[in-house]
């Protein structure tokens, strides 16, 4: 059973959850404020550049007065840096609030630390590590970015009930329901990218986007053609959303496309040019050429396999799961499963 610091907390990360499709590469972010067991204001980062929760919970309080006397529940450390907008822990700090308790603390260099310093020298109470594994699940894109320097990579694919992915030519074959497929865009609209390789562009001719969830943004596109060999006629070449084509051929920029060069250890590097490009999560979307080069290089951190009844009898295998990655649960949309790794 929860305490009330920590019912405070779940609060203030339902919260942030709520800008998981528009906050990245910023981190997710909620704010609940209490003053005398009651909740007197609460709000989150709703979008990247735009006010952070602190603000917008502090905007909530209808009674300013006893901002004094109210504690401040954060999922994550206030920000002690001048960035898009001011530091939330100033904010705080000229506020007078009486108590701050933080969830996590910023992996950000320019953070980490310095907001709980702040608001300690100004005398305020600082508590930390409320819910400390929840908040570092529901940032997870954001602290493995931080910390390691590359994005968040989860690993998708759907399968026949038969162990298929496409027909034995490797044209495409409709396996998951329209109800996953809806959850498939949804899943798109929360990640900064989606990658696929040189074949499953040239054989399935996908668009990429998220169009069956609208209220979302669109991923980055990523491809992976080294020799460039892709045509002006597939879909991804239209103008409907950002895409990085990784070569070993070019650097160059045309319109939303634009040519990313990577030498020596491809993956691995191609990994480390788009971090450092800002894009801190990725679905992997590729056929099983694509995700068995993931699976080798041990980049990822997720694995989502949709199956379904259908029975092709023969055709272009499914992936597996490397052994060893532990189940964490599944889900049935109508004849569908939904099974998920991590």
């Amino acid at each position: 059973m929860m305490n009330q610091s920590e019912m405070y907390m779940s609060r203030a990360l339902e919260l942030a959850a709520l800008a998981r499709e528009w906050v990245s590469p910023n981190p997710m972010v909620g704010c609940v404020i209490v003053h005398n067991d009651l909740i007197i204001g609460e709000g989150f980062h709703q979008k990247y550049g735009g006010p952070h929760a602190e603000v917008n919970a502090v905007a909530d309080v209808k009674n300013k007065s006893l901002l004094s006397e109210s504690t401040v529940y954060v999922s994550l450390e206030p920000c002690s840096h001048f960035g898009k907008t001011p530091p939330c822990a100033d904010l705080l700090v000229n506020l007078k609030v009486k108590k701050v308790v933080i969830c996590n603390l910023d992996p950000n260099p320019l953070v980490c630390g310095k907001g709980v310093k702040r608001l300690r020298d100004a005398g305020i109470e600082v508590e930390t590590g409320i819910l400390e594994k929840e908040g570092e699940w529901l940032n997870r894109r954001f602290f493995k970015t931080m910390r390691m320097k590359l994005p968040y990579v989860i690993i998708k694919w759907a399968e026949t009930a038969d162990g298929f992915v496409a027909a034995k030519d490797g044209s495409p074959v409709k396996i998951s329901n329209s109800v996953v497929d809806f959850n498939v865009h949804r899943w798109r609209a929360e990640e900064d990218a989606i990658l696929v390789g040189f074949n499953t562009v040239k054989n399935d001719n996908p668009q990429l986007t998220n169009r069956l969830w609208p209220e979302g943004k669109n991923p980055v596109r990523v491809i992976i053609d080294k020799a460039l060999e892709l045509s002006g006629e597939n879909k991804i070449f239209v103008e409907s959303a950002l895409t990085i084509i990784l070569n070993s051929l070019k650097n160059q920029k045309e319109g939303h496309l634009e040519y990313l060069k990577i030498e020596g250890d491809f993956l691995p590097n191609a990994m480390l040019a788009l971090a450092k490009k800002g894009i801190h999560s990725i679905l992997v979307e590729g056929g099983p050429k694509t995700i068995k080069s993931f699976f080798e290089a041990g980049l990822y951190d997720e694995i989502r396999v949709i199956k379904s009844p259908l029975i092709l009898g023969e055709g272009i295998a499914a992936p597996h799961v490397p052994a060893g990655i532990p189940f964490r649960k599944e889900e049935k949309l109508l004849d569908n499963k939904i099974f998920y790794y991590y």
